[in-house]
């Protein structure tokens, strides 16, 4: 999902063991806002038109379209994978990164959301994946969180569609912000139901609580339990890990990769030469990806900074993302700080009384939701002044933070965004 990350040229320091250290940085007082020491944890781009091959282990390649318009590879098989090829027996686990929710799937309950991840990255493979080149990934400089899931291709409605099996309190995470706190979604799927994407759902005729046959290696009839956008070019529909198993989709045939700090470029590079020839890397960067999730609603956090900045006449979106970056890594830290600062923005609670924005329109402004925060910050920096730029620009941000270093921090950010993103 285009969550936006720190050009190469700046480098986030906010996170352990990126650049300087948090425990460094020096002190300052705060009326209003307390930053509180990062941890480095963060809902990714959108679906785009380009084919991505999607490869089930072994036998005949057929060309399929897709119910995102795109032509992709898949194969079918009764196998689950080659000898030797890292198969089941030496998978590795559905997350590799510290910090992820305990899995609580039972019973269609889930874990709680705690934190954004946006993949930068997405590797598929023709098999499964390695679990020694999975670690091998993991331990790649400036990489934070990797996910690897099962996948393949299913027939839903007459129509090939590409499917991940994910382990759904893991896996919301890794999806757009909108979708990753739609918990009935993720309740769902923990229920041995599948979710697709708006545009599998449009386009197949879907309703949510019907029955379909699922066609895989075995075709199981699955309740469908709801839509929304899944980040991932290509893939629009996920199921739970027991579901696809029993299908016979293909464990870690694809891996998500979330590397803040470095060019996406660079980091498919990496992940190229570690997988070797015939796995498909794509950086979820590139522009082709980058649409909204529901018409006019932002997908990503890059969406969102965009989109808050207009209702500032004269406020650059490369502060907020400045700001975003500095306060909680875009959502990967978004928890209580020590001085009882709250979500991806860093509000006290009382600040938010009186700038909180209802930004999703909901009826509610929470302060954990980047589709309120976001709009809530923008608000907050017009109303000291950003909007005029130069001198009123830096007053508004220090008004943010009391301290000359952090407004030279996020300026300089924001000087970074507008060249990467110009």
């Amino acid at each position: 999902m285009g969550i936006v990350v720190a050009p190469p040229s700046a480098p986030r320091t906010g996170a352990a063991g990126d650049g300087e250290a948090a425990a460094v940085r020096p002190p300052r007082p705060r009326p209003e806002k307390k930053k509180r020491n990062p941890r480095g944890n963060d809902a990714r781009t959108r679906r785009g038109g380009r084919a991505l091959p999607l490869l089930i282990g072994g036998i005949a390649v057929l060309a399929v379209a897709s119910t995102s318009g795109g032509v992709y590879a898949a194969l079918t098989t009764d196998k689950a994978g080659p000898a030797g090829s890292g198969g089941p027996q030496e998978a590795a686990p559905p997350s590799v990164a510290p910090g992820d929710p305990v899995n609580v799937a039972n019973g269609g309950q889930v874990a709680p959301l705690r934190r954004v991840v946006p993949p930068d990255v997405l590797a598929v493979g023709t098999a499964s994946i390695p679990a020694a080149k999975i670690r091998q990934i993991a331990k790649l400089g400036r990489v934070k969180d990797v996910t690897a899931v099962a996948g393949g291709a299913v027939q839903l409605q007459g129509r090939q569609v590409n499917a991940f099996a994910v382990d759904p309190s893991v896996f919301r995470s890794w999806t757009p912000p909108g979708t990753a706190k739609k918990t009935e979604l993720w309740e769902a799927l923990a229920g041995n139901r599948f979710v697709v994407s708006p545009a599998a759902a449009e386009q197949l005729q879907l309703t949510r609580g019907y029955q379909y046959p699922v066609v895989a290696r075995t075709m199981p009839k699955l309740t469908m339990g709801g839509s929304g956008p899944l980040g991932l070019p290509g893939i629009d529909m996920l199921v739970s890990t027991k579901s696809g198993g029993a299908m016979g989709l293909v464990p870690n045939v694809a891996v998500l990769v979330n590397a803040p700090g470095v060019s996406p470029a660079t980091v498919v590079k990496a992940v190229s030469k570690v997988l070797g020839h015939g796995t498909s890397v794509l950086n979820l960067h590139e522009s082709k990806y980058q649409t909204p999730a529901d018409g006019n609603r932002p997908g990503s956090y890059l969406d969102l900074y965009k989109q808050a900045a207009t209702s500032c006449q004269g406020l650059s979106w490369t502060v907020l993302a400045a700001i975003g970056q500095v306060e909680s890594d875009h959502g990967r830290n978004a928890g209580r700080s020590s001085a009882g600062a709250l979500g991806p923005m860093q509000f006290l609670p009382s600040t938010w009384k009186a700038y909180g924005v209802d930004g999703d329109r909901d009826g509610k402004a929470d302060i954990m939701n980047p589709y309120d925060a976001i709009p809530g910050a923008a608000k907050y920096l017009c109303a000291n002044g950003a909007g005029k730029g130069g001198k009123q620009l830096y007053r508004a941000v220090w008004h943010y933070n009391h301290a000359d270093w952090y407004v030279q921090k996020v300026l300089n950010l924001a000087k970074a965004y507008a060249t990467r993103y110009r």
